[in-house]
C-alpha cells in the first residue's frame, strides 16, 4: 500500500511539474481538481478525512518523494499535496506569497494550510511572506 502510494506521488509531482512548465497555472489547476474529484467508494475506518493521521501521511510522502523529483519547486509540492489531500476527501488552502529576502531580491514562496495550521511549507514563512492577491484556493 505505501509502495503505491509513493508511486502515485511520484507521477503527481512529474505531472504538475510539467503542468507548471506547459500550461497555466488555472489549466493545471482545472486538471488537478479532475483528478481529485470525490471517489464512488468512501475511505475505510482508517482512511477518512476526520483522522488527522492521513493528512500527515499524506503530506510526508509528497514531502519525501519531492525530494527526488527535479526542480519539485514549492508550488510543485503544495499543488501536488493539495490535489491529493482533496482525493482523499480532505480540504486544504493554498497560499502564494512574496517577501524580499536579506539582499533585497523578491521572493516567492507557496504553502499549504488545513484548518489554519500550515502543513506544508511552513519551514520558509519565517521570512514574514505577504500573500498576493487572489492568490489563495480553497481545495481542489
Amino acid at each position: 500500500m505505501q509502495r503505491f502510494l509513493r508511486l502515485r506521488v511520484l507521477v503527481l509531482l512529474l505531472v504538475v511539474r510539467v503542468g507548471l512548465w506547459c500550461a497555466t497555472l488555472s489549466t493545471l489547476r482545472r486538471v488537478l481538481r479532475w483528478w481529485a474529484r470525490p471517489r464512488l467508494r468512501p475511505p475505510g475506518p482508517a482512511g477518512t478525512a476526520e483522522d488527522p493521521a492521513v493528512a500527515v501521511r499524506l503530506v510526508g510522502t509528497v514531502q519525501a518523494i519531492g525530494r527526488w523529483v527535479p526542480k519539485a519547486t514549492c508550488l510543485t509540492r503544495a499543488l501536488a499535496a493539495q490535489a491529493l489531500l482533496a482525493r482523499h476527501g480532505i480540504g486544504s488552502r493554498l497560499h502564494i506569497g512574496v517577501a524580499r529576502d536579506k539582499r533585497g531580491v523578491l521572493a516567492a514562496h507557496a504553502w499549504l494550510e488545513r484548518d489554519g495550521v500550515v502543513i506544508l511549507g511552513g519551514d520558509e514563512l519565517s521570512s514574514g511572506y505577504t500573500v498576493l492577491p487572489g492568490e489563495e484556493w480553497e481545495s481542489l
